[in-house]
């Protein structure tokens, strides 16, 4: 008798994995755990300078806040797109991809300071953000099954870590030399890390073939565009104004026709009846949440403390000191790394994910009730860093452990794009809250102590809804193959598929059925259709090694 086929998407990869050593390991956890906290630090370094920022480009303060949104909007739509693009030609190929244009975007940034040059290379640097998901792909692919919980906790620290590192260190070089050298240092750290990735990094024989989905990226990209400005608009003058009324309803528009599109096209952007999962959702939910409420802390913690005395709340520190406050959150969260991966192992994501969220509440609950004395500010900014470090993990293997394999870092991009919304929606709403909020001081325009704290209550409120998501996901998500009545095919338009080229017979027993003998999906009717069963059969069919009788 015949045994139950695998189902094509969820077969075994073509070409056997091969574990790699402990000291290959070790140095490719590292160049990737580089690669992701150089991401996060390219990202961030500017949000200390955004009170300086009108007069160093010589623009408007909401003209000048979307160097920090820009880079996250681009990187909502680059990292699915690069994730997709990783399961199809190859993860370590996109993994160069994104850095080399990382090191584009910064030298275009340092040459010059005029807004219309920095917009675009600030975008470009929001491309790398790739990095990560594409990262936690390859060590899913190269490392023994009992490490990668450990790696991919590490991959997910270093985004937090790099944030709150990156403050102190970009406040440090502005402090003392000129803001374009920090450009420069980047540009100089990506090529290196290029070439390091280049000698260390393998491609990886997991592969999903597929087509680039170029209409699904200009829809997402406007979609998102139209959403951050519509939370920039309603934050700054009012959400019931016709501007604003008229962004929210572009905004559905758009999203809803580009998910009906995502939905019927063969090889989508973002495959959302894999988001769909009951956990893949539930994490991507929480990770819109916690990216929220993580970058709140982020940008709020360094410009709090610069705000002048004579505001009555403010300490009056400089930048670098302002950078400095956040340091102890990055040292708490690369701290946190091995513990969130030993929960994970134990007790599984979800706890993990529920464990951050409420730490990430308390956080800010701390940040409510004391935003005046220094030591309180610090303590606040560490909680909210120890919650992210937790939930970061947490929502990370919950997706990896949902999805097949060849799926990992299109999941993960989805995933990452989440992440990214959150944060580029904050970015917006705290500028337009912290700009509309303000008090006139001898500076110039500060923000009042009441915008503060209106930015951590719905901060918090963000960690609630990410609570929320967390408790709906299932304890256990592990993705198991299908198997489906071998023997069974279900035509493309009651039309008799044609015969799959003769081939080199496989030995009798009990191996696994050829692929025209497995049930279609209605996806896989349409992939079909659209590469013709044939290439179609040749393309899915599992190679597995037959067994004795």
């Amino acid at each position: 008798m015949d045994v139950p086929a695998l189902h094509p998407i969820d077969a075994a990869p073509t070409v056997p994995l091969v574990a790699v050593g402990a000291g290959r390991g070790r140095r490719l956890a590292v160049v990737l755990g580089a690669g992701g906290v150089l991401t996060a630090v390219a990202q961030v370094w500017l949000v200390p300078l955004l009170p300086a920022l009108p007069r160093l480009t010589g623009s408007s303060a909401t003209s000048a806040s979307w160097l920090i949104t820009v880079g996250l909007l681009v990187a909502a739509v680059v990292t699915p797109l690069f994730g997709r693009a990783g399961d199809i030609v190859g993860k370590r190929r996109m993994l160069l991809v994104a850095l080399g244009v990382l090191v584009a975007g910064s030298l275009l940034c340092a040459v010059s300071s005029q807004l219309w040059l920095l917009i675009p290379g600030r975008g470009m640097q929001g491309a790398c953000l790739a990095v990560v998901p594409l990262s936690i792909s390859i060590l899913r692919d190269e490392l023994p099954a009992a490490r990668v919980g450990a790696a991919v906790a590490m991959m997910s620290a270093t985004v937090g870590v790099g944030a709150v590192v990156g403050i102190p260190f970009g406040a440090l070089i502005v402090q003392y030399t000129d803001w374009h050298v920090m450009f420069w240092v980047i540009a100089a750290c990506g090529l290196t890390l290029l070439v390091a990735a280049r000698m260390v990094v393998r491609e990886s024989p997991v592969r999903e073939p597929a087509r680039f989905d170029t209409h699904g990226a200009v829809g997402l990209a406007a979609g998102l565009l139209c959403g951050l400005l519509t939370v920039s608009r309603a934050a700054a003058g009012g959400p019931l104004r016709l501007q604003v009324l008229g962004l929210a309803t572009a905004t559905l528009v758009i999203l809803v026709g580009w998910a009906r599109r995502q939905v019927r096209t063969v090889d989508p952007l973002v495959d959302l009846r894999l988001a769909a999962r009951r956990p893949v959702l539930m994490a991507n939910l929480a990770a819109l949440g916690v990216g929220f409420a993580f970058y709140a802390n982020a940008m709020c913690t360094a410009l709090l403390v610069q705000v002048p005395k004579e505001a009555g709340y403010g300490l009056g520190l400089s930048v670098l000191a302002g950078g400095l406050c956040l340091l102890p959150a990055g040292l708490v969260m690369a701290a946190l790394s091995p513990l969130s991966a030993w929960i994970t192992a134990t007790r599984g994501p979800r706890t993990t994910l529920l464990l951050g969220t409420n730490i990430l509440t308390a956080g800010y609950l701390l940040r409510l009730a004391d935003s005046h004395h220094l030591i309180m500010i610090i303590l606040g900014g560490v909680v909210v860093a120890a919650g992210t470090a937790l939930a970061y993990s947490g929502v990370s293997m919950l997706t990896v452990q949902a999805v097949p394999r060849g799926q990992t870092a299109a999941a993960g991009g989805i995933t990452v794009l989440m992440r990214m919304v959150g944060q580029a929606t904050c970015s917006a709403a705290v500028a337009a809250i912290l700009g509309q909020l303000s008090v006139a001081t001898t500076v110039g325009p500060v923000p009042t102590l009441a915008a503060f704290r209106t930015v951590f209550a719905i901060a918090g409120l963000a960690a609630v809804f990410a609570t929320l998501a967390a408790i709906l996901a299932p304890v256990r998500a592990r993705h198991r193959a299908r198997r489906l009545p071998p023997r069974r095919l279900i035509p493309f338009a009651n039309t008799p598929a044609p015969a799959v080229p003769s081939a080199p017979a496989l030995p009798s027993g009990p191996a696994v059925t050829s692929a025209s003998a497995v049930s279609a999906s209605p996806a896989t009717e349409r992939r079909a259709a659209t590469i013709g069963w044939s290439q179609w059969a040749v393309r899915r069919t599992p190679q597995v090694a037959p067994t004795d009788s």
